[in-house]
């Protein structure tokens, strides 16, 4: 399994693709949506994306869109990883492609349970 982490906090990427990587997914990252698509066009087909909402250049809504404008390319399942509480900015993530959404801060709990709801991940291995 592979995975992207997109978020312009390096601190962030690290701390997600080591728990990514202790679910045993093959992790690439991007600091905002268009070294993302770029990572893709680098590294090929990943299963999920994590992606942050607020990021320079691209933030993660308009990341996510792009990737519905070419779902027969870009077949990869979404978690809108965000500080945002309000329920309507979840549901405005949900509704514009978002599979899944995931409040920060994140836990290895919460995250196993997202990619569990997904499919992703068996819940023995988390």
């Amino acid at each position: 399994m592979r995975a992207l982490v997109v978020d312009d906090s390096r601190a962030m990427r690290m701390m997600m693709r080591r728990l990514m990587e202790g679910f045993g997914f093959e992790v690439f990252d991007a600091g905002n949506g268009v070294e993302a698509l770029a990572a893709l066009d680098a590294h090929g087909h990943v299963d999920v994306a994590l992606v942050d909402w607020h990021m320079p250049e691209m933030d993660g809504i308009t990341f996510i869109g792009e990737l519905q404008k070419e779902r027969e390319r870009f077949k990869i399942r979404t978690v809108m990883v965000s500080a945002e509480t309000d329920f309507k900015k979840v549901v405005f993530a949900l509704k514009n492609g978002a599979d899944e959404y995931l409040m920060k801060p994140v836990t290895k709990e919460g995250l196993a349970e997202k990619l569990t709801i997904l499919g992703l991940l068996s819940e023995v291995s988390a």
